[in-house]
C-alpha cells in the first residue's frame, strides 16, 4: 500500500512533511496515517541534520478532514464500552502529543480545509499559517456528531485563545475561513494561496524555542483556567443552564465540553488529554453519537449522492421546470427551482393566487438580499396550460383532492409535451395513491410522486413515491431533480399516507388524543418539546391546518380505507374544531390563538372544550407516547414495505417531520430504546391507551435483533 505521507529535506535541513492519504479523495485520519506520522516523528526526532518539519497536504481538497466518519459508524454498528471507544482514538490521540514534543519546531502549512481531527491535528504543531482561498477552513464540528474533539482540541484550542474565545466554536461546531481564522488567533499567520509553505519554512529556519507555550514553565491561560477563569461563572455555572436548555437534556455532548475544559485546564496537559479521552470514550459509546452520525451524516450524504437511482439510465436534466399551482407549496417550488438555474412556468387558474406567488417571491429574495430580478427574468407566470407546453418536467401541486387532481392531469395532457426525452410528471401530494392520479395521464408510467415539504426554501427532503406502474427512467429523472433542487431525497412505496404522512398524522393524532382524555395542553407541547421535536403536536397541526386533517379523512372513507387510516382516536377533536371554524393559522385561531403582534399562546377555551382531568400523567410518560407512537407507525411502513430500509425511515422522519434528531429517527429510536424494551412498554400503552401501540407479530420477532436493519 502507499504510503500516506511523503517526506523530504531540503539543503537546510527542513523535513517537508506532505499529506496523501491513498485511495481517499480527502485526506482524513487513517491507522496507517498514524502510523506513518509516527515514524516520521521519530526519524525527525533522532536526525541531528533535520532543524525542523513542515507539514502540508498534497491534495487540492483541503488540507486534513480529521476522522474517517465512516470507519466511527462501522464501529459503531456494535454496542461498545467506554474503554473500548477511548483504545479506538488513542493511536491518533497519542501521535499528535508525540508531535508537538519532538524536540524540533513543526510547522503546519494550511492549504485547504482542516476540520475535526484536522484542526487538531494543526493545534499539535507549533506554528500555523493558513493560506487564504475560499476552500481553506478550520474549526472542530465534532459536536455536531454527539463527540467532542478527542485529539487535544478540548486543551489546546483553550490554552491557545482562552476559555472564553474556545468556549463558543466548541459548543457550536463553528468553521472560521482564514481571515476570521486569524483575527481569532486560530492560526498564527493568513498568507496569499501558495505562499504558506515557504512562509512555514521561513519560520522553522528562525529556530524558536520548539515546544508549544503549554509546555513551557511558568504558562498559564491567557484568561484563567477552570473555576479561576474570567467569567467562570458565565461560562460553566450559567453555560450548563443555557445548555440544559436548548439542549432538554437530550444531546450529552455539549454538556460534557463544559466538563472537560472546566476539569482540563486546571491540569497539566498529559493529564487534561486524559481527562478529555475517558469523556470521549462515554460519548462514543452513547447510542446518541451513533444516531447523529448514521442518519444526520452518512446516510444524508448517501441520499443526497443519489444512491437509491436506478444504475444505467441517462441523465435528462430538468431545463425549464412547470409548475400547476401556485399555492404555497408550488410559489415554493419555483423559488428553489429559479435559484437552481431553471426556467419555471409557473400556471394558477387564479391570477389573484399569481400575483400572491410572485410577491411572495420577490420578498423572499429581498429578505435575503438578493436581486430579483434576475430570477424573475426565468419566470413565466399566468393561468394558460400553454405556458406549460415545453416543460421538461410538470410538478402538480393543485389542492389535495382526487378529483380535481385527475381533472388537472386529463387537461395537461392536451398540451405537455409528454413525448420528449426525459419528460414526466410528478404530483405533489402527501396522501393520495400515485396509482390512482396515473390512470388520468396518457402514460401512467412517467407518474411520480414528489411530496416536497413547506417552507419549501427552507425543508430539505423530498419524498418520491414510487407507484407500481412508474418506470425506473421517471425514478432516476425524478432523483435528478431533486437533486438539481439540493433537497435531499427519499425513496417510498405507493400507498394511503406514503411514509411521512402516515407518520406526521400518528403523532398529531396522539397529541388529540391525549387532549381529548383530558391531559393539559401546555404538558403535551412541553412534553414534544423536551423530547426533542422540532414543533409540538398542537401547534404544527394548527400549521397544516383542521380543514386539511378533516379532507384527508373524508377522502380516507371515500376511498373505503382501512379503519387505521380513518384516524378515529383523533377524528372527534378535528370535526368539533371544523365546526367551531377554527382551523389554525390560517384562520387566526385553532389550538392556540394567533396574536396581531406575531405571538401565539394556547387558546383558552380549550380548557372548557377540552376540561383538564383531576390526575394527570407524568412529563415523561406523554413524552414517551409521542416518541413511540411515530416509532411504531414507522415500523409498520417498514413492515408493509413502504419504506424498504430502516434509514430511509429514519432520515424522512427527521429531515421532514422534525422527529428529534438526537434518536437517529423513530426506528433508531427502538435501537435506542432496546427493542425488547420497546416492544413491552408499546404492549403497555396498548393496555391503557388504544390498540395503535399495539406491536405486530413482525415487531416482535424482529425485536431480537432489531440492529441488524442497519448493519
Amino acid at each position: 500500500m502507499s504510503e500516506p505521507l511523503h517526506l523530504q529535506v531540503d539543503l537546510d535541513g527542513v523535513a517537508v512533511l506532505t499529506i496523501d492519504v491513498p485511495g481517499q479523495t480527502v485526506n482524513v485520519f487513517t491507522p496507517q496515517l498514524c502510523e506513518s506520522l509516527a515514524r516520521a516523528i521519530e526519524r525527525i526526532r533522532l536526525d541531528a541534520e533535520i532543524v525542523g518539519m513542515v507539514i502540508t497536504s498534497g491534495k487540492d481538497t483541503g488540507f486534513l478532514a480529521g476522522a474517517d466518519i465512516k470507519a466511527i459508524a462501522r464501529r459503531l454498528e456494535q454496542p461498545l464500552t467506554p474503554e473500548q471507544a477511548m483504545a479506538f482514538i488513542a493511536p491518533a490521540a497519542d501521535v499528535l502529543r508525540q508531535l508537538e514534543t519532538c524536540g524540533k519546531p513543526v510547522a503546519v502549512a494550511i492549504n485547504g480545509s482542516a476540520l475535526g481531527g484536522g484542526y487538531e491535528f494543526c493545534l499539535a504543531c507549533h506554528y500555523r499559517v493558513m493560506e487564504d482561498r475560499p476552500t481553506a477552513v478550520v474549526g472542530l464540528p465534532e459536536v455536531g456528531l454527539g463527540l467532542l474533539p478527542a485529539g487535544g482540541g478540548t486543551q489546546r484550542l483553550p490554552r491557545l485563545i482562552g476559555i472564553g474565545s474556545a468556549l463558543p466554536l466548541l459548543l457550536t461546531g463553528r468553521t472560521m475561513n482564514a481571515a476570521q481564522a486569524g483575527d481569532s488567533g486560530l492560526v498564527d499567520a493568513v498568507v496569499p494561496s501558495g505562499d504558506a509553505v515557504p512562509h512555514a519554512r521561513r519560520w522553522v529556519l528562525s529556530q524558536p524555542d520548539p515546544r508549544q507555550p503549554w509546555d513551557r514553565p511558568g504558562y498559564a491561560i491567557p484568561d484563567g483556567a477552570g473555576p479561576m477563569a474570567a467569567d467562570a461563572f458565565a461560562h460553566f455555572g450559567l453555560g450548563t443552564a443555557r445548555v440544559r436548555m436548548q439542549t432538554k437534556d437530550n444531546y450529552p455532548a455539549p454538556l460534557s465540553i463544559l466538563a472537560v475544559v472546566y476539569e482540563g485546564t486546571q491540569l497539566p496537559m498529559d493529564r487534561a488529554l486524559m481527562v478529555e479521552r475517558r469523556a470521549f470514550g462515554e460519548l462514543m459509546a452513547d447510542p446518541t453519537a451513533r444516531n447523529l452520525i448514521r442518519t444526520g451524516f452518512l446516510e444524508r450524504n448517501r441520499a443526497r449522492k443519489l444512491s437509491a437511482r436506478p444504475r444505467n439510465i441517462s441523465p435528462a436534466p430538468v431545463k425549464r421546470l412547470g409548475i400547476l399551482g401556485a399555492g404555497m407549496m408550488g410559489a415554493g417550488i419555483a423559488q428553489v427551482a429559479l435559484e437552481a438555474g431553471m426556467e419555471v412556468a409557473l400556471v394558477d387558474a387564479g391570477e389573484e393566487q399569481l400575483r400572491t406567488a410572485t410577491h411572495r417571491l420577490g420578498r423572499a429574495w429581498q429578505r435575503q438580499g438578493k436581486d430579483a430580478s434576475g430570477f424573475m427574468e426565468r419566470l413565466r407566470a399566468g393561468t394558460g396550460l400553454g405556458l406549460l407546453a415545453d416543460c421538461d418536467c410538470v410538478i402538480e401541486a393543485i389542492i389535495e383532492d382526487s378529483g380535481a387532481k385527475a381533472a388537472a392531469f386529463r387537461q395537461l395532457a392536451e398540451v405537455a409535451s409528454h413525448d420528449r426525452k426525459g419528460f414526466f410528471l410528478a404530483s405533489n401530494t402527501s396522501t393520495l395513491p400515485i396509482a390512482g392520479l396515473a390512470k388520468h395521464w396518457v402514460n401512467p408510467a412517467q407518474v411520480i410522486g414528489m411530496h416536497f415539504f413547506s417552507p419549501v426554501p427552507r425543508m430539505a427532503l423530498v419524498e418520491i413515491i414510487r407507484a407500481d406502474g412508474t418506470s425506473e427512467e421517471t425514478l432516476a429523472w425524478a432523483l435528478d431533480l431533486a437533486a438539481q433542487l439540493r433537497k435531499t431525497p427519499i425513496v417510498v412505496k405507493d400507498g394511503p399516507g406514503f411514509f411521512t404522512s402516515r407518520v406526521f398524522c400518528a403523532y398529531i393524532d396522539e397529541g388529540m388524543a391525549m387532549l381529548a382524555e383530558g391531559v393539559s395542553p401546555a404538558l403535551i407541547e412541553n412534553s414534544a418539546v423536551r423530547a426533542g421535536y422540532a414543533m409540538p403536536p398542537l401547534a404544527v397541526t394548527d400549521e397544516v391546518s383542521l380543514d386539511l386533517q378533516a379532507s384527508v379523512i373524508a377522502q380516507a372513507q371515500a376511498d373505503s380505507l382501512p379503519e387505521q387510516f380513518l384516524r378515529l382516536h383523533a377524528g372527534e377533536v378535528i370535526a368539533r374544531m371544523n365546526a367551531l371554524g377554527r382551523l389554525g393559522r390560517k384562520s387566526s385561531g385553532g389550538f392556540y390563538d394567533f396574536l396581531e403582534d406575531g405571538s401565539k399562546r394556547l387558546w383558552p377555551g380549550l380548557g372548557s372544550l377540552y376540561p383538564v382531568g383531576p390526575a394527570q400523567p407524568d412529563a415523561e410518560r406523554v413524552r414517551k407516547r409521542l416518541l413511540y407512537i411515530a416509532a411504531i407507525e414507522s415500523a409498520r411502513c417498514l413492515e408493509d414495505r413502504v419504506v424498504s430500509r430502516a434509514v430511509d425511515a429514519d432520515l424522512g422522519a427527521v429531515l421532514g417531520l422534525g422527529f428529534p434528531e438526537w434518536a437517529g429517527g423513530p426506528l433508531s429510536l427502538i435501537e435506542t430504546v432496546g427493542a425488547p424494551v420497546f416492544v413491552q412498554e408499546c404492549d403497555a400503552f396498548a393496555d391503557s391507551h388504544g390498540e395503535r401501540f399495539r406491536p405486530s407479530a413482525w415487531l416482535r420477532d424482529s425485536a431480537a435483533d432489531w440492529s441488524r436493519l442497519y448493519v
